[in-house]
């Protein structure tokens, strides 16, 4: 429900009101307002009330004046006038709502609720911040009108929680964008961004998203690109809103500064009354018998080793890897998320400690727009919503059958995503706590709560505007994500880049023992290496004994703590791995030395280009130190090349001088860029092998 009015105003001296419920059963309650009131100003408070206590008897009216700062406010003839919440209406006339001119108001979701109840329990939470680059020209002031017109059109931007006795969202109708723009050199963008955390933002204040920009104005373009800061609060946005807000920003900035048309529809008004018009039997139905179950543990993978209480790190996974776990995904009737889900809970598995099938649970964020509500998909609103999900893990159960599991329980919560977590909790039994801890580890240090998983929408849009902008001399990035505090210990982000890779972002909240850079190393590893390993018959048991290895994938660049692995025993010479065997026996072998920073996905696609006679192998690096002189395997026959992409070319020439000490021929060593073709270095490859393996 909801109504066009001026909210209240803030009088010009002190509002009383004086209530009346009457001296007799049958006599009319009435309530007397002393001081300034006007119709549009009463209107706006019985909205409110109408909200919140839809099955009041009746709506009262004024019925007259007594001179010009009293007014006498009755319930209409023949109701039920004590039934009608007084109280309220008098609360809400006494301490009218200030700051904003025009208003409409809707009842917010449970979701909503939750969020700002979790958000003012603990200041920080829930705020997010998306950043991007932007080259070329910035008309400063076509930029703040074409913000402006997003906010005139988006009645959610005009948003913001009413400061009355019960949360109410006030949809405001004349709120001015906020855009601050300052000039370069005015301050450097890691305090900007760190100013901009510790102001927060406050969801009770329109509009609902504050732009800070750095660099550019007055009609120039430099050499150094403007940034652009967007900030947020998950009670009234989710990420897919933000990128659709960004996305409605250049169609403004293309046009001119303003964007065409009125308000958009649907809008969260729409939402609201299609939330109310569910029907929430089914949802209760589902989520009692499928939400997790008091036996499956949340564990939050913990370091003993304390650190900051709140860190953040990434690792990117580059385009070719990223196609090929799309294309491995999809043999498996699976999507890169449910690869991601799926690891994960081989994860949670391995932290419980669990010896045998043992169910596990996490959350995963949904969209929320898979409803039926029409232009959900183009709908900016707080949609986002994370979800239980649970599932057991065998090791003796193949990856495939994992897969399929996770798949078929994300497609039955589906049809039930509009749900709040808190819904879920009301219908559900009581989950049991997490997972005990390992003894070096504070009890205090356990969540129930575990972690989160939240995978960002894929690619660019079919509309995408960037060609637009272009031909205007402008250039801009992807906006991305800084990552806000969820409430879950341990976060973990997937979003895709301008390039096409996967970048994985984990962040650890409230505790120093939830350790964002160790699970994220593992997330990688696995994703790196699966779609080279499952076959039909890999168990989960294979995984495991893979995260037991030496890990291959792309180290994460921190943001936060790291924590260095405890000193011990020299660590045991690892073997060379066959990439390739060779055509013949003695043909030699080309041996690639792996360093730090380029996942094993990369010498498996180069092992596979190769077309020479030679044997391919790889030498893992270690991270002590060079290697002592390799044997090949078998009757691979001598070491030929020693092969490295930039970072390991230390490692290899010394490990072709350790050779030559021990007496043998040293191979030639060979160094290529990181970004080298594959083809093209594996051909440059097999010419050098050729030219090594000739005599004399």
């Amino acid at each position: 429900m909801t109504a066009d009015h001026t909210s209240p105003q803030p009088p010009g001296r002190d509002t009383t009101v004086v209530l009346d419920l009457g001296p007799a059963p049958h006599d009319d309650p009435a309530l007397e307002v002393h001081g300034p009131l006007d119709g549009d100003r009463l209107e706006a408070a019985l909205d409110q009330v109408a909200v919140h206590h839809p099955d009041a008897p009746a709506r009262p009216h004024p019925v007259g004046h007594r001179g010009t700062a009293t007014h006498p406010v009755r319930l209409s003839a023949g109701a039920a006038g004590t039934a009608f919440p007084w109280g309220l209406l008098a609360d809400l006339l006494t301490h009218p709502v200030s700051g904003a001119r025009t208003a409409r108001s809707v009842p917010p979701t449970t979701l909503q609720r939750e969020l700002l109840a979790d958000a003012d329990a603990h200041p920080g939470r829930h705020v997010e911040r998306l950043t991007w680059a932007w080259h070329g020209r910035l008309d400063i002031e076509r930029f703040r009108d074409s913000w402006q017109s997003v906010v005139d059109r988006e009645s959610v931007l005009r948003a913001a929680f009413g400061d009355g006795p019960e949360p109410l969202l006030l949809l405001h109708d004349d709120v001015p964008a906020e855009v601050l723009w300052l000039p370069e050199g005015t301050v450097g963008w890691p305090e900007l961004v760190e100013h901009d955390l510790r102001r927060g933002l406050d969801p009770r204040l329109p509009p609902a998203l504050r732009v800070t920009v750095l660099g550019g104005g007055f009609g120039r373009g430099g050499a150094t690109p403007s940034r652009v800061l967007l900030t947020y609060h998950h009670a009234l946005l989710d990420d897919w809103s933000a990128r659709l807000l960004v996305r409605e920003f250049y169609r403004a900035y293309l046009a001119g500064g303003r964007l065409p048309g009125g308000e958009r529809r649907p809008d969260i008004r729409d939402y609201v009354h299609w939330l109310h018009r569910q029907d929430t039997t089914p949802a209760r139905d589902y989520w009692s018998h499928s939400a997790p179950r008091a036996d499956a543990v949340s564990p939050v993978p913990l370091t003993a080793a304390p650190g900051p209480a709140t860190g953040r790190t990434e690792v990117r996974l580059d385009a070719a890897l990223a196609e090929r776990l799309t294309a491995w995904a999809a043999h498996w009737g699976s999507t890169e998320s449910g690869v991601l889900q799926a690891l994960w809970a081989v994860l949670l598995y391995r932290a419980s400690g669990a010896a045998g099938p043992t169910r596990v649970r996490f959350g995963v964020a949904v969209s929320g727009r898979g409803i039926t509500l029409e232009g959900a998909e183009r709908l900016p609103a707080p949609l986002r919503a994370p979800l239980p999900l649970s599932v057991e893990v065998d090791p003796r159960s193949t990856v495939a059958t994992l897969l399929a599991d996770v798949r078929d329980r994300v497609l039955d919560m589906a049809a039930y995503e509009w749900v709040s977590p808190g819904q879920i909790r009301d219908w559900s039994a009581p989950a049991s706590p997490a997972a005990p801890l390992p003894p070096s580890v504070p009890q205090a240090s356990a969540y129930p709560d575990g972690s989160l998983l939240v995978f960002e929408g894929g690619a660019r849009p079919a509309d995408d505007l960037s060609a637009d902008l272009a031909a205007h001399g402008v250039r801009v990035g992807r906006p991305e994500p800084l990552g806000a505090r969820t409430g879950f210990p341990v976060t973990l982000v997937t979003r895709w880049d301008d390039e096409g890779g996967l970048v994985l972002t984990a962040t650890h909240d409230r505790t120093p023992y939830a350790d964002a850079t160790e699970v994220l190393t593992d997330s990688a590893s696995l994703l790196t290496e699966v779609p080279y390993l499952a076959a039909d018959s890999t168990t989960v048991a294979d995984l495991l004994r893979l995260l037991s290895a030496a890990p291959t994938a792309p180290r994460p660049v921190a943001a936060g703590p790291s924590h260095a692995a405890a000193p011990g025993a020299p660590a045991e010479e690892p073997p060379l791995v066959t990439l390739r065997p060779a055509a013949e026996p003695g043909a030699g072998a080309v041996c690639l030395v792996q360093a730090h920073g380029l996942p094993r996905a990369r010498y498996d696609r180069l092992a596979e280009a190769y077309r020479g006679p030679e044997s391919v192998v790889l030498l893992p690096t270690p991270a002590d130190g060079p290697h002592t002189a390799p044997q090949p395997p078998g009757d691979t026959g001598p070491l030929l090349v020693l092969a490295a992409f930039s970072g390991g070319g230390t490692a290899a020439c010394e490990t072709a001088r350790r050779i030559a000490k021990d007496g043998g021929r040293p191979p030639l060593v060979v160094i290529t860029g990181a970004k080298a073709d594959d083809a093209a270095f594996a051909r440059t490859l097999q010419s050098v092998a050729a030219r090594a393996g000739r005599p004399g």
